[in-house]
């Protein structure tokens, strides 16, 4: 059951943690200390690496992390004709923390022009070697549902039927702007079907006049208009996000609201879905998954802690979703991806060396480190928070002491590459693979 195209039985969702040479580059490009041509040399390296390190774990297909972001979707839309960027009241609301307050609305009629990512993507594409590089960007109705109609401009769409055709359309331009550009995997991410599972977004959704049952037919019919025309050799993905800043999360819910609409109704060829916990719900939705190429990619490993899963548990959760989904249209990766913001100030705690990390929890997974227990490792997080407010450079001295400890036990640019590849390894210890790909890895 070896895939040869995308998605790969073993596929990963694609963001990672911005490494500190990008972050502080970007504090010195707005400190006038470098230009943007010097920024994007430094994402350029980053970015290299980056890929290397996917190709080094196994991995048919690779991303450049969104290394060139600071949001996951933002970036994106700043792009578009017709969408303007402002300062909202508020950041949107996670579990325990608030991201920063920022928010587009849209000012003129909506359309895909000569975007800038269409370049990094062939950056990515230049460097990937014999990988499949995927482009990732954000999904049509995440434009729409944060704001709804108060973000869009009466006068430019007094009637949003109009609105939502343009939505369409331009994302359809950008697909074929992708593909002309030389992709042909692309992953749109979309946190807004998630919101449409939870109790608690339904109602907000209500509250401000619209009925979330209506949206879900809505963001169907878009994201078909966007795919109609879609070239037989480009593979479209759909990352459905609960949401995940500094490893929280926002809905809960499991995804019977809309799985008739989305799974029976949206015509894409594979389904990215988070059921690494509980909050996820069960398996029993995906009977709407329709026969035949379409595949869904089923996110059970996490990247909100560093645990590795144990593979008995990820492959009986395999066999349970079997039984409403052929076994051949499954594949595995992460739940999601770690970066959806870049935050400041540059935090070597978080980011840091991924060599030395990747390198410290193999040693500890193979006994060469002490176990560290979790009680101890709460305290070391909290101790981390608290050195946010030392100087930078003592803060590097704090973490360098640490290293031979704990340093990164929960690094989850780290644990994202180590996980990605125990996905590639429990597909072909489930049959999904063919053993030849994983022998230099034994």
């Amino acid at each position: 059951m070896q895939r040869h195209q995308a998605p790969f039985r073993a596929d990963i969702v694609g963001s990672f943690l911005r490494p500190d040479a990008i972050k502080q580059a970007r504090q010195q490009l707005a400190a006038g200390a470098i230009d943007a041509q010097q920024l994007r040399q430094i994402e350029n390296e980053a970015i290299r690496h980056l890929v290397q390190q996917q190709c080094e774990c196994g991995l048919h297909v690779v991303t450049d992390g969104e290394f060139r972001r600071a949001w996951w979707h933002f970036d994106f839309f700043d792009g578009l004709q017709g969408v303007e960027r402002y300062d909202s009241e508020k950041g949107i609301q996670f579990n325990g923390v608030q991201t920063k307050a920022h928010g587009v609305r849209v000012t003129g009629k909506l359309a895909f022009g000569d975007h800038p990512m269409l370049e990094d993507f062939r950056y990515l594409k230049s460097v990937s070697g014999s990988a499949q590089p995927k482009m990732t960007i954000p999904s049509p109705s995440v434009l729409h549902f944060r704001g709804g109609r108060k973000d869009i401009d009466a006068t430019v769409y007094p009637d949003l039927a109009d609105y939502f055709d343009d939505l369409a359309t331009t994302w359809r331009d950008a697909i074929r702007a992708f593909y002309d550009a030389g992709c042909r995997y692309l992953q749109l991410d979309d946190t807004v079907w998630a919101y449409l599972c939870s109790d608690e977004q339904r109602q907000q959704v209500r509250d401000r006049g619209e009925d979330p049952d209506e949206l879900a037919r809505i963001y169907a019919r878009v994201l078909n208009k966007a795919l109609e025309g879609k070239p037989e050799d480009l593979t479209v993905g759909l990352h459905v996000c609960r949401g995940n800043f500094r490893s929280t999360w926002i809905s809960e819910g499991g995804y019977e609201p809309v799985a008739e609409v989305l799974f029976g109704g949206v015509n894409i060829d594979a389904f990215f879905l988070e059921y690494d916990n509980d909050r996820s719900g069960d398996f029993a939705p995906l009977r709407y998954i329709r026969p035949g190429h379409q595949q869904v990619v089923l996110g059970l490993i996490t990247t909100k802690n560093g645990e590795l899963e144990n593979p008995e548990g990820v492959k009986a959760r395999l066999r349970e979703a079997a039984q409403y989904v052929p076994l051949a249209q499954i594949c595995l990766s992460p739940q999601c991806g770690f970066a959806s913001t870049a935050w400041l100030p540059a935090s070597p705690h978080r980011s840091g060396n991924l060599f030395i990390a990747q390198r410290c929890t193999i040693l500890r997974q193979r006994g060469a480190l002490p176990f560290i227990s979790p009680i101890f490792r709460r305290a070391f997080r909290l101790f981390r928070n608290l050195a946010l407010f030392l100087p930078y450079h003592f803060r590097l001295v704090v973490n360098s002491f640490f290293v031979f400890a704990l340093f990164r036990s929960d690094t989850h640019a780290a644990s994202y590459i180590i996980k990605s590849f125990c996905s590639l390894r429990l597909c072909y210890q489930h049959g999904l693979l063919p053993a030849g790909l994983c022998r230099r890895h034994h």
